[in-house]
């Protein structure tokens, strides 16, 4: 029988390997960290070994800060490596990618078939004009037309610019304009949560906006009858039906650019990071392999979409590189019911789920009832990404999903470094429930205060990076002061600066606090606030917290929380003071909330996360931004009214 969570919580937290995952895990011997230290280039130019090259690099590494060219002098292509060098090997008719739309059908789409698919789209590209160098903007939602695009695009040398499914006109005409891009794929609808989602319609509203594109590919993803512009829009598969399945790879030197992903910024133009062909592939395909004790025989699954780095890297670049076979899903995790994805675990005998810890609380706050429903045994390693992990969260996943059987992988990094950095080894790390643990070999990081100086073990800080790691950002598109400015100017040009608050412990392990931004001052007193939202989620009745600093005239900041309550909690004033105290307890009477905001629902993007700056402008009364790129938008203005208007314990019923 499982233990409670209030029992595991008030343990030492400390989680070693099970023996049995130990005895076979891909890296079982701790000197890995030692060996790869000492020599950092040679550890990475073993990994490169493992990668089909044209022509092997001259050096593996120039170092000018902030400036690095990695393998430099080799020649490669990443789709030979993640589709034709299987080819040769029994992997050939093994599944590449497990889909399943919605509505629930399905497609396999084995190595071979996806050479094929991926050669023909190439072609189909090249007869369209597009040559390397060119920008190819990606419009799509979780189909294998994405992944089949993307590797087209690698193999003639195009940069493809995905950008998410779920992004408005605007943002995918920002985004168009900015990459100068000529081409757009797209389809003509796609399901979410039932309803069909006018993809068309809204790429064509972007086109108008943007300029500059000369064809748009249409895939037929639902049939409908959507508006096609003569001599503009194109069919996916009447091109695809009459192309050669067969397109000589474009030999790629490794600094090529291989793909540019807009990430958001301050100022409020996206940022296009740019990341290169040899470097990205050698760091995705090495973390891949080690991070996720990936064997030949597993099924995985990264629950992200493609439309962020987590999907570039992790469904798409790092999977097929190492011959998996990888799951795709459409659709939203609770259609047609809240166990969705448990149901595809246990169909597809999934051995490996990666997933967000937004996504975590959300089936915290479903309930047991939906992942007890299916047998969940297949499951090996679970992972976490995206944001840092609570406690809670963390424990609930490994008890109620992994059985208290599979070792969590809490990983830290971002669509700037490409790949995992901070990350457990699942054969050797033990976890602590809350910490990414240590650098992934090869990697260097530290805590560093406000001066460049390490702060001392138990102290807190900022995270940074203190060498070059192979898959990081080698610039932004169009402008590379604005990246050097953004990430290598805050102590020097050799450290990188990854904008996010961290502290470590006395075992070396790193516990990252989240974005700097969301740092706040109280009285004098630096607080983070996923701290603040980790304390109020420990207690029973909270499913999820988001905590914002609101201005005070005497403190400066105070910390004020949005809380979602469990199923079978009512708000009330007594809740709401018993939460205060809880912060008091856990953390500091500093750290109290000022006010509990209840509420059924948070303002969060597609992919999941929070979106705090909205909650930033309703706490300080100013407009609400941008709310386009909400999955709910409608929640904003509910929020508005509710701080205004509602005593807090009445916010939830509005």
């Amino acid at each position: 029988m499982s233990r409670p969570i209030d029992a595991l919580l008030q343990e030492q937290r400390r989680y070693p390997p099970p023996a049995e995952f130990a005895a076979r895990a891909n890296v079982d011997d701790p000197d890995v960290y030692r060996q790869a230290d000492e020599d950092f280039e040679g550890f990475w130019a073993r990994w490169a070994e493992e990668l089909a090259w044209f022509r092997k690099w001259d050096r593996v590494l120039e170092w000018h800060p902030p400036d690095a060219r990695w393998f430099v002098g080799g020649r490669l292509n990443a789709s030979v490596n993640c589709v034709d060098r299987h080819l040769a090997t029994p992997r050939k008719n093994k599944a590449a990618i497990i889909w399943e739309g919605e509505p629930g059908e399905t497609r396999v789409v084995t190595y071979q078939e996806l050479a094929r698919q991926v050669n023909r789209f190439a072609n189909v590209l090249k007869a369209l004009g597009v040559r390397k160098g060119d920008r190819v903007t990606l419009y799509l939602p979780m189909i294998p037309e994405l992944p089949i695009a993307m590797l087209a695009c690698a193999r003639i040398g195009a940069v493809h610019s995905v950008v998410f499914g779920g992004f408005s006109p605007t943002a995918l005409a920002q985004r168009i304009a900015d990459s100068g891009s000529r081409v757009l794929v797209t389809c003509d609808e796609y399901y979410r949560r039932g309803e069909r989602i006018p993809q068309k319609r809204r790429a064509d509203e972007a086109v108008q906006m943007a300029g500059g594109i000369d064809k748009v590919v249409v895939v037929r993803r639902t049939g409908a009858n959507v508006p096609m512009t003569p001599g503009r829009d194109l069919w996916w598969d009447e091109l695809m039906a009459s192309a050669d399945p067969h397109c000589p790879p474009e030999p790629m030197d490794s600094e090529d650019m291989l793909f540019m992903m807009y990430t958001s910024g301050t100022t409020g133009k996206p940022k296009g990071i740019v990341h290169t062909t040899g470097g990205y592939l050698v760091g995705v395909h090495a973390t891949t392999k080690w991070v996720f004790d990936l064997k030949e025989e597993d099924t995985y699954w990264c629950s992200a979409d493609i439309g962020w780095i987590t999907g570039h890297s992790y469904i798409v670049y790092g999977p097929l590189s190492n011959g998996a076979t990888t799951v795709m899903y459409e659709g939203s995790p609770d259609w047609p019911d809240k166990d969705r994805l448990w149901s595809m675990v246990e169909r597809y005998a999934v051995n490996i789920f990666y997933t967000a810890p937004t996504a975590i609380r959300q089936f915290m706050q479903w309930g047991e009832a939906y992942p007890r429903r299916h047998d969940l045994s297949s499951l090996r390693l679970l992972g976490s990404v995206g944001e840092p992990i609570n406690p809670e969260a963390w424990v609930w996943y490994h008890r109620v999903i992994g059985g208290e059987r599979c070792p969590i992988v809490d990983t830290w990094w971002q669509t700037e470094t490409g790949m995992i950095l901070i990350t457990p080894l699942p054969g050797i790390t033990v976890t602590k429930p809350g910490s990414a643990t240590r650098p992934f070999p090869g990697v260097k990081a530290a805590v560093l205060d406000e001066q460049g100086q390490p702060v001392p073990p138990g102290g807190g800080g900022y995270l940074a990076i203190l060498r070059p790691w192979p898959a990081m950002l080698r610039t932004i598109w169009g402008d590379h002061q604005r990246y050097v400015d953004t990430y290598w100017s805050r102590w020097n040009r050799q450290t990188y600066y990854p904008g996010d608050g961290a502290k470590w412990d006395e075992d070396g392990y790193f516990w990252v606090l989240g974005r700097v931004d969301d740092v706040m001052n109280v009285a004098g007193h630096r607080l983070s606030t996923m701290e603040i939202e980790s304390a109020l989620v420990e207690h029973p009745a909270v499913a999820e917290a988001a905590v914002i600093g609101a201005t005070h005239s005497i403190k400066g900041q105070v910390p004020v929380a949005f809380v979602i309550l469990k199923s079978g909690w009512e708000p009330s004033e007594a809740l709401e003071r018993e939460l205060k105290e809880k912060v008091a307890q856990v953390i500091s009477p500093i750290a109290r909330p000022d006010r509990v905001v209840f509420t059924p629902d948070l303002p969060k993007t597609r992919s999941g996360k929070i979106m705090r700056r909205l909650l930033r402008d309703i706490v300080h009364g100013s407009a609400l931004g941008d709310v386009t790129t909400l999955r709910n938008p409608e929640v904003a203005e509910h929020l508005r009214q509710a701080f205004e208007t509602a005593a807090p314990h009445r916010a939830a019923s509005g």
